[in-house]
């Protein structure tokens, strides 16, 4: 649903230009130094992109899921690693405070997230619990006015830069199920918290993830997302199938990057004589790589529009994660193969995004959990 498009015209044209001026000058100092600088996260600050999805009584922009896919169209244009400090934020990270949490929970925490003074963190993966999310072994114990959480958590995104954590942990020790987990909210300067080093990634330099561990960690009960034990898992469900069409939009848009990277070389760049974008089965990458994107285009934006009409969206927000994040990884292998040895090499940037997008496949659910989502909807939905 858009809202107004003038209104949201400027501020994809802001982003754009953005994107052009200031991110992707900057793409290969962030892959050299592993860090985003300071000034450019100020300036995404001052943009109010921490605030994309934060509603306006609380400071932020409201996007609908349309109006924030067609953002994101934009920002993914740049290295992944730019959209990752504000996408957990403005996603996963803060979500769970607006779907679920109290009034009060969400006046003091949104309107901090919303300018981007607090980093959120959305703190679910452990060593031994990924897909099978509902197993997770950390422990939050209720003793007097706060729970004391116990256990560690891995791959958490942000969590180095992390002002806050949306964690979900077992409150209920009876219950093995998903049925005893709870969402806490909790400081990350809490004492008892501790973290492991940077993970060294394949691709994404500039976006942080690494263990926290929790020793004893004393929470306050006030910070359990709505006061109610036993949702943390629902709130963790709804929180990803929004977060799935975000990336899925993130994936459209670094296909459409690296697809229009390659189709410049391909003009560019002689073989026997001519473009080596006049050989046929050169076309036939580009063409592909067009037709994949525009389908996967189709579905996040319908997906979005669903959504926002009120509609259940897990099976369209997972066959278009699922699509979205495969298609991007077949681009950048054709994207690759178009540029031959030169892809090969960093000169271009091309072999970065080859690396950077393989991490669309396996994050916010791998590509096999959103068929077994898929599946199991159909087969429930055929069942009723």
């Amino acid at each position: 649903m858009i809202r107004d498009r003038d209104t949201l015209d400027a501020l994809v044209g802001s982003i754009a230009r953005f994107v052009r001026e200031r991110l992707i000058p900057n793409e290969a100092i962030v892959a050299e130094t592993d860090e985003i600088p300071a000034d450019i996260v100020e300036d995404m600050k001052a943009m109010g992109l921490f605030g994309l999805t934060i509603p306006e009584e609380y400071g932020g922009l409201q996007l609908t899921m349309e109006e924030e896919v067609i953002a994101m169209l934009e920002l993914g244009r740049a290295s992944p690693a730019f959209r990752s400090l504000i996408g957990t934020t403005v996603g996963i990270g803060s979500q769970g405070i607006l779907f679920d949490g109290t009034e009060a929970q969400k006046s003091h925490y949104l309107p901090r997230l919303a300018t981007g003074e607090l980093i959120a963190s959305f703190a679910l993966t452990e060593p031994e619990s990924g897909s099978d999310a509902a197993s997770l072994r950390t422990t939050a114990i209720r003793d007097g006015d706060c729970y004391v959480i116990n256990g560690t958590k891995r791959f958490i995104t942000n969590a180095p830069q992390a002002g806050i954590f949306t964690l979900m942990a077992r409150t209920d020790l009876g219950n093995k199920g998903a049925g005893g987990i709870s969402a806490l909210i909790v400081d990350a300067k809490t004492p008892g918290i501790t973290f492991g080093k940077r993970d060294s990634k394949m691709g994404q330099r500039g976006a942080h993830t690494c263990d926290v561990i929790f020793e004893n960690c004393r929470v306050p009960a006030a910070n359990l997302i709505g006061n109610v034990e036993g949702m943390g898992f629902k709130t963790a469900m709804k929180v990803l199938d929004k977060g799935r069409i975000h990336i899925a939009a993130i994936c459209v848009a670094a296909s459409e990057r690296m697809l229009g990277d390659a189709l410049q070389y391909a003009t560019e760049r002689k073989q026997f004589g001519q473009p080596i974008s006049q050989f046929q089965l050169v076309q036939a990458m580009l063409a592909d790589s067009k037709a994949e994107i525009y389908a996967a285009r189709s579905m996040v934006l319908d997906a979005a529009r669903r959504r926002d009409d009120g509609w259940s969206v897990s099976t369209e927000a997972s066959c278009a994660k699922l699509f979205a994040s495969e298609m991007c990884g077949r681009v950048a292998d054709r994207a690759v193969q178009i540029f031959g040895g030169a892809g090969y090499v960093s000169d271009y940037g091309i072999e970065r995004f080859y690396r950077d997008v393989r991490l669309f496949r396996i994050y916010e659910g791998t590509s096999q959990i959103q068929q077994l989502v898929i599946a199991r909807n159909m087969i429930r939905e055929a069942e009723q």
